[in-house]
């Protein structure tokens, strides 16, 4: 039977985040260093990711990278295995949103979302995950978005790349969850963050995002740290193959 003290422990694991620049990904990756863990922070700003492995200190390690750049990928992974050793846990929040409308969607905008956004969090973890096998243990954990099961104005591409992400996250549950490694999904609502910060520019369109909640507010960042680390933990040793709305009800309303 499981320790529920040590439940969430992450000693001795090596984690890896994508996007950890800012928003979403630098909390997590500060949540999983807090909750034992040495962790990469990767993302394209080498000064933001600085500034923050400066503020974890020794269990914080860095890698500038662009991951929308497909042909790097096995590269950038051997890089991600450098500073502490293969990664145990691989959290995939790098994310972008061009908000084209349909009318005005362009080929760049369109691939560079989807590169990012859908064929990054698969091809790096196909990268990493010979590691996972080897340990018999591992936690990947994919970003969804309201916009898996909504449509909203502008986000064609944004959109299509994080439906996709859900089906990304069974399949990628039903290939290896068999050796030991979990794949999941987290949904953030609407969170503080650069990624939507037109949004709570907004202050009545924010209000109204508050109020579709069944909570009634919007995400602090904190609110992430819970069900990332169970999502990242053995405490979620029997979970796989699923999308956990993390959006104070909104998707429930």
């Amino acid at each position: 039977m499981a320790d529920p003290n040590t439940l969430f422990d992450l000693s001795g694991r090596v984690a890896c985040v994508t996007g950890a620049s800012s928003g979403l990904g630098q909390q997590a990756a500060s949540a999983l260093a807090a909750a034992g863990a040495q962790v990469i922070g990767v993302a394209r700003r080498a000064e933001a990711l600085s500034d923050w492995a400066e503020r974890i200190g020794p269990k914080a390690a860095t890698l500038s990278a662009d991951l929308s750049e497909r042909s790097q990928i096995k590269e950038i992974a051997a890089q991600i295995a450098a500073p502490f050793g293969a990664p145990d846990i691989v959290v995939h929040a790098a994310g972008i949103n061009t908000r084209e409308t349909a009318d005005n969607v362009t080929d760049e905008g369109w691939d560079i979302t989807l590169n990012l956004n859908l064929a990054a969090p698969f091809f790096l973890s196909q990268a990493l995950v010979s590691g996972m096998k080897a340990k018999g243990w591992g936690r990947i954990v994919n970003f969804a978005s309201l916009q898996t099961t909504r449509a909203f104005p502008g986000g064609v591409s944004y959109g299509a790349s994080k439906a996709g992400i859900a089906q990304l996250t069974r399949a990628m549950a039903e290939a290896w969850s068999g050796f030991g490694i979990n794949t999941n999904a987290i949904g953030p609502g609407f969170f503080p963050t650069e990624l939507t910060g037109p949004v709570f520019a907004d202050a009545e369109r924010s209000a109204r995002n508050a109020a579709q909640t069944c909570i009634g507010r919007n995400g602090d960042l904190s609110d992430i740290d819970g069900p990332l680390l169970f999502l990242c933990s053995q405490a979620s040793a029997f979970v796989t193959g699923q999308v956990l709305m993390v959006d104070g009800g909104y998707t429930a309303k």
